[in-house]
């Protein structure tokens, strides 16, 4: 696609104005989007700066930010702002130590903040239906334990429904 503002070179930057709600889009090169909105393009922008905007004490316009105690990770050594820097943890406990302040910056990114990676589509439904009968049982043996019988029928019914449709070739 060719620039919307100059015609000669290649648009590499969506633009996207919203004022009142009237929304505008041009697609231009770096250099008319540097001239017409004062944006600069850097190439080397890492995810520790992408981040920064992200979560709590996540960036310079938050006030407090340097009222906070520096959180370390008791393994590594990696303090959060380090993690906001390099954009990586430095060990598998880093997830633990900095889990509060990760958890919004991955449902940002994400939508969620538990992994749930990827599965062979041939088995995906067989493995969700495993992973939803594992966790009514969970939910069943909680009513139980706090003496809610009505929910705890319900949710006996629904296991029970569950694993019959599996058996008559439902999963």
């Amino acid at each position: 696609m060719i620039c919307q503002q100059c015609h000669m070179r290649e648009a590499n930057v969506h633009y996207t104005q919203i004022i009142n709600g009237n929304k505008v889009e041009m697609y231009l090169c770096s250099q008319c989007a540097e001239e017409k909105g004062k944006l600069t393009f850097s190439p080397q922008l890492s995810l520790g700066s992408l981040l920064w905007g992200f979560g709590p004490g996540g960036g310079a316009d938050y006030p407090g930010i340097g009222k906070q105690p520096v959180l370390r990770c008791d393994m590594c050594g990696m303090s959060f702002d380090d993690f906001r820097r390099l954009g990586k943890l430095g060990c598998p406990n880093c997830y633990r130590v900095f889990r509060d302040n990760l958890e919004p910056i991955l449902r940002r990114l994400h939508g969620s903040a538990e992994h749930t990676g990827k599965m062979p589509a041939r088995m995906a439904d067989e493995i969700k239906t495993s992973n939803e009968l594992k966790r009514l049982k969970a939910e069943l043996a909680s009513a139980v334990e706090n003496e809610q019988y009505e929910k705890a029928a319900e949710l006996r019914d629904r296991i029970r429904e569950i694993e019959n449709s599996g058996k008559s070739g439902g999963v």
